[in-house]
């Protein structure tokens, strides 16, 4: 019903307001009583067979929710509700920003994807560490695992961006289970240059030597983009060994046009933006197994790109990753997807 029925309803509107109206809808209906829990009942597997032990932290199944669904921590509760296992929030920047001009979020129909240039739009870390904090007291039987994917401002000069790194790191310290550092998005001027060996090695091992003087040190996780050479990739192997991080999301969006089935013309028109969806899921699985390969699987890798099935979440896992992340699929597939994903991976167990 979701794909033939509501889907094309959702698709008359602007990608961005139908995603925040839609969002609100179901916090609204969350929100009365007994439906949360009848959502429960629906979406969630509860299978202890599920559960997956990763860089030290308990996850009761793999599925994830990729950061940039839940940029201000407004939906962790809805989205355990659905059958996710961890949810990713962010990413959140030191100062609150409106992010890049609208349009910035476009459909990719023919090929389910999605272009998106949105830009760091987020109501900075402090409020969300907040909104963290009153889940934590409201959670109840709710077991979800919560990463903080962070970043720097816009207007934040690559020499200074470990000090926002540090503003978010240390605001969501006490409300997030896991860091992950975004130096791969498309859409901030400059930031992928961070990627580089020596500024990516200098910023990772400043936010290590942070995390190293706290009681419990939290897992610091690197998202890398799917466009870096096989030469790169060997870099963060590397930089892994070097800083002592606890491992690699494996990928953030693509630059890359290749292989598109929509119109070139279409895509043109876009502009700039990273590509989400079905075109990056060979590239990402590639990614995900050369960087399982060559480390010898020295680390953990979430793996995210492309996931709309559950073979395609087992091609990930197969691949080489520890655990699997979906986003535009889930625009794309429905509220299931999670559950289908999950009742097939405990149907082979």
């Amino acid at each position: 019903m979701y794909k033939h029925i509501i889907l094309p309803i959702l698709f008359r509107f602007d990608a961005e307001t139908i995603h925040h109206t839609v969002t609100r809808l179901l916090q609204i209906a969350l929100s009365i009583p007994g439906v949360s829990g009848l959502c429960r009942k629906l979406y969630v597997v509860d299978d202890k067979r599920l559960a997956r032990t990763v860089f030290g932290l308990t996850f009761p199944n793999p599925i994830g929710m990729a950061a940039g669904f839940d940029k201000n921590a407004e939906l962790v509760s809805e989205l355990s509700d659905l059958g996710f296992g961890f949810v990713e929030i962010g990413t959140v920047t030191p100062r609150p920003q409106p992010g890049n001009p609208r349009p910035r979020l476009f459909r990719l129909k023919a090929d389910s994807g999605l272009i998106n240039r949105m830009g760091f739009n987020n109501k900075g870390a402090g409020p969300a560490a907040e909104r963290l904090r009153h889940f934590a007291k409201n959670r109840g039987n709710r077991q979800v695992i919560i990463g903080g994917n962070i970043g720097k401002n816009k207007d934040t000069p690559n020499e200074q961006a470990l000090t926002d790194y540090l503003i978010s790191f240390r605001e969501l310290f006490d409300a997030v289970d896991y860091f992950v550092v975004n130096v791969s998005s498309p859409n901030t001027p400059g930031l992928r240059d961070l990627q580089e060996r020596e500024p990516l090695t200098n910023l990772l091992a400043a936010l290590q030597e942070e995390n190293r003087q706290k009681p419990t040190p939290k897992p610091i996780l690197l998202k890398i983009a799917p466009d870096l050479t096989n030469g790169q990739l060997d870099d963060i192997i590397a930089i892994i060994a070097e800083t002592g991080i606890a491992g690699v999301i494996a990928t953030n969006t693509t630059i890359s046009r290749d292989g598109l089935a929509t119109d070139p013309a279409t895509v043109a028109q876009i502009g700039a933006g990273g590509v989400s969806g079905q075109p990056l899921r060979e590239r990402a699985t590639e990614v995900i197994r050369y960087l399982h390969q060559q480390s010898g699987g020295a680390f953990p890798i979430i793996g995210v790109g492309g996931i709309a099935t559950p073979d395609d979440a087992k091609e990930k896992l197969a691949a080489g990753a520890s655990l699997v992340q979906v986003y535009t699929s889930f625009i794309y597939e429905g509220p299931a997807l999670a559950k289908r994903i999950n009742k097939s991976l405990v149907s082979e167990l």
